[in-house]
Formats: structure tokens, C-alpha cells, sequence
């Protein structure tokens, strides 16, 4: 790397700094002026004295008109030379509005193009410059904190109202739009394609044997007050324990069994009861009526009026949580994109692409905003005051020309007086 490579970018100056270095330039400019003046009063009186101190005349006589010349141009640019309303003169105050016009055609002329900013932002490689700056952890937290902040201000500033009554209708016109029969007729078919039918039963089997069970003392009490009284109270014990039998040893038979003729009559109902679901109309006009009940029953509603309300609180709960799982999610999620940006030159490609053609179709259609800015920006400023802002910008490099203008003319003097001699 060279030395200019390390050079440190230039500081900007402020408006004291830049008024200190151009009256600085003036200094000197007026002072060679002077000098000049001071030499040419000098050499005019000791011109007898000497064939040289002619050409010393010459020379300050010659740097005098350069300079005065050139002051004249560079007054003229921002004010009348002496105070004096010599036409053509102050011209930066009588043409400001001009000049904002040209500028702002200018620069959307030569910089507000499509091809220009697509050119730029694709040599720029934004995409892989983006990636590698997500990749790293710490600017991937700062991203999700920021892109917190963004979502935490515009729930804020959303009107509930408005977006509850939007999310009311939305989820009862999806529900009322979406058929209940056919649905519930296609997820027992699911069901059953997936075996998990059969699972259910199973657990209904067990639960059915462990209530048979831990209730087994009051079913007994119960066939006693039921049995006449004339039955001995043995053969009561001697049915109950047998039908209790008997109904325990079927379940387990039907529990050990997979091609038990039950659960092959449980396939059977409900094949036929989704098929009915999904084909009769009686089916479908009970699920709507019932699906309507649901909907207008109060706690439904209360529950649908809730949705945005209880959804905002949690969302604003989390984001305001650093330490949240929804935090946590776009930080990660951040970090990934970047690290995919940083590694994979199609994925760069495509948002490369994006961004110029994004920024393109603003440039292409908004650019003329951009001129107008400057244009009404310019046409607001004092048209002294914006002589003077000018003037520090440019007026000390303006002062070289005055200089410039003093060497060069004392030079032309030198050759001018010269040839006058040979001749």
C-alpha cells in the first residue's frame, strides 16, 4: 500500500474556518498587488538611473493590470467591484435562480440516470459488502434492534380499531367461506390413511377397561338394587363377575388383536361417515348451522375481538425483551442471511440486481423531484447570502487566480518591454 493509499481523507471546515483561509488568500493576493504597486513607484523614479530598472518598470507595471484585472473578474462574480453597478457584474446574486435551475438539471442530467446509479451500485457489489457486515454477531444484534425499533413503532402508531375490524372480517369470512362437513370428512380420511385411527381406539380401549375398573364396586351396587329380590345374592356376585369377565377379556381381544372384527367394523363407519360428510347435503347444512351457532356465540366473539389486542401485547412484550425468543429469532435469522450474502455469489447477484433496479425505477421516475428540490432550495436563498456561502467555498481557490493573474501579467511585461527593445 502507498502513501497516498493511507493518506486520511480530507476534513471538512466549517464556515469560520473556511472565511479565516480565504481572507488569508486575499492577504496575499492584494499584498503582490501592492508590492507590485510599491516596485513599478520605485523604478519609475530610478528609471533614468539604469537601462535594467525599465524592465523592472515594465515588469510591475504589466503584474499591476494583471491583478487588478483578475480582482475585477472574481469581485464580479459575487458583488459590484467597488460598490459600483457595472453591468454584468454581481452576477452570482442577479442569476441565482438561474444557476439553481442549471444546477438541478445538471445533476439529474448527468448523475439521476437509471444506467448510472444501476452501473454504480453494481461495481459497488453491495450485496457481498451487506452479507459480510450482517455475518458478524454484533452488527447482526444492532440490525434486529433497529428493525425491533421499526416494528415497535408501527404497531404503535396502527389504529386498533381498524385493524381488529379488518382481522374480524378476515377470519369470519374465511371461516364462513370454508365448508366444515367436507373439511372434518377429508381430516378423518387423513386419519385413517395414517393409521391413527386405530391408535385412538386403542387408547379408548384402555381408558374404557381402567374406568371398568376403578368403577367396578359401584357397578356391582348398582346391579344390586336393580336384581329382583328373590335372587340369592351369590348368583348376583356369580353374573357380575362373569359379565365383568367377559367384557375385560373381549377388550383385551380386541386390544391384542389388529384385525379384530371390530376394528375392521370402526373402518368401515368411518369410511362411510367421512364419505357422508363430504357427499350429503343434510351433513353439510347441519355443519354450516352449527359452524354458524359457534360464531355467534358470545365467547367466539369475544375471542375473535381479542385476536389483535392479545397479538400486539405479546409482539410488543417480546420486541421490547432483549433477551425474547422473537429477539433472539431476528438476530439469528440476520446473522444467517448475512453469512449466506457473504458466501454465495448468485444469492449477491440477485440482490445486487434488486437494489439497482429498485433505486434505478426511483431515479427513472422521481428524479425530477430531486431537480426541483435544488431549484426551490436555491430560488429561497438571499441572493446576498448565497454570494457569500459561494465565496467560501470557492473564493479562496478564487484567490489564486488573482495571483496567477499578478506573475502572469508581470511576465507578459517582462517580454512585451523586451521586444520593445529589440525593435
Amino acid at each position: 500500500m502507498t502513501i497516498i493509499d493511507q493518506a486520511p481523507p480530507p476534513v471538512a471546515l466549517d464556515d469560520d474556518e473556511r472565511a479565516r483561509r480565504l481572507r488569508q488568500m486575499k492577504l496575499i493576493a492584494t499584498s503582490l498587488f501592492l508590492f507590485a504597486a510599491v516596485v513599478f513607484v520605485v523604478a519609475k523614479i530610478k528609471e533614468d538611473d539604469a537601462d535594467w530598472i525599465g524592465y523592472v518598470r515594465a515588469v510591475a507595471e504589466a503584474a499591476m493590470v494583471g491583478a487588478l484585472a483578475d480582482w475585477f473578474a472574481v469581485t464580479a462574480l459575487f458583488r459590484h467591484p467597488l460598490g459600483l453597478p457595472i453591468p454584468h457584474t454581481a452576477i452570482i446574486p442577479k442569476r441565482k435562480d438561474d444557476i439553481g435551475r442549471s444546477l438541478g438539471g445538471f445533476v439529474e442530467s448527468n448523475f439521476l440516470t437509471a444506467d448510472v446509479i444501476e452501473t454504480r451500485l453494481r461495481d459497488a457489489h453491495v450485496g457481498q459488502r451487506l452479507g459480510e457486515w450482517l455475518a458478524d454477531p454484533g452488527h447482526a444484534e444492532r440490525t434486529g434492534d433497529a428493525m425491533a425499533d421499526v416494528v415497535r413503532g408501527g404497531l404503535e402508531v396502527l389504529d386498533d380499531e381498524e385493524i381488529q375490524s379488518g382481522l374480524e372480517h378476515v377470519v369470519r369470512t374465511r371461516i364462513q367461506s370454508t365448508q366444515v362437513s367436507p373439511m372434518i370428512g377429508r381430516a378423518i380420511e387423513l386419519t385413517m390413511e395414517g393409521g391413527h385411527h386405530q391408535r385412538l381406539l386403542d387408547a379408548a380401549i384402555v381408558g374404557l377397561d381402567h374406568f371398568l375398573l376403578d368403577n367396578r364396586a359401584t357397578f356391582r351396587e348398582r346391579l344390586y338394587q336393580e336384581s329382583p329380590w328373590w335372587v340369592p345374592e351369590g348368583i348376583d356376585d356369580r353374573v357380575f363377575d362373569k359379565i365383568y369377565d367377559v367384557l375385560g377379556r373381549f377388550l383385551a381381544d380386541v386390544l391384542d388383536s389388529p384385525h379384530h372384527q371390530v376394528r375392521a367394523s370402526v373402518d368401515e363407519r368411518a369410511t362411510d361417515f367421512a364419505r357422508r360428510l363430504r357427499e350429503d347435503p343434510e351433513l353439510h347444512r347441519k355443519g354450516e348451522e352449527l359452524k354458524q351457532e359457534l360464531l355467534d356465540h358470545p365467547e367466539v366473539r369475544r375471542w375473535i375481538d381479542s385476536l389483535w389486542t392479545e397479538t400486539k401485547a405479546s409482539m410488543l412484550v417480546a420486541i421490547d425483551d432483549p433477551d425474547s425468543e422473537l429477539r433472539r429469532r431476528i438476530a439469528s435469522s440476520t446473522q444467517r442471511l448475512g453469512e449466506r450474502l457473504a458466501d454465495e455469489p448468485e444469492l449477491q447477484r440477485k440482490v445486487d440486481d434488486w437494489i439497482a433496479s429498485a433505486l434505478g425505477h426511483l431515479v427513472a421516475n422521481y428524479r425530477n423531484e430531486v431537480s426541483d428540490l435544488i431549484e426551490s432550495t436555491v430560488a429561497k436563498w438571499d441572493a446576498d447570502a448565497t454570494a457569500d456561502k459561494l465565496e467560501l467555498q470557492v473564493g479562496r481557490d478564487l484567490q489564486f487566480i488573482r495571483i496567477n493573474g499578478t506573475i502572469v501579467g508581470g511576465l507578459a511585461g517582462f517580454v512585451i518591454h523586451a521586444i520593445g527593445q529589440l525593435l
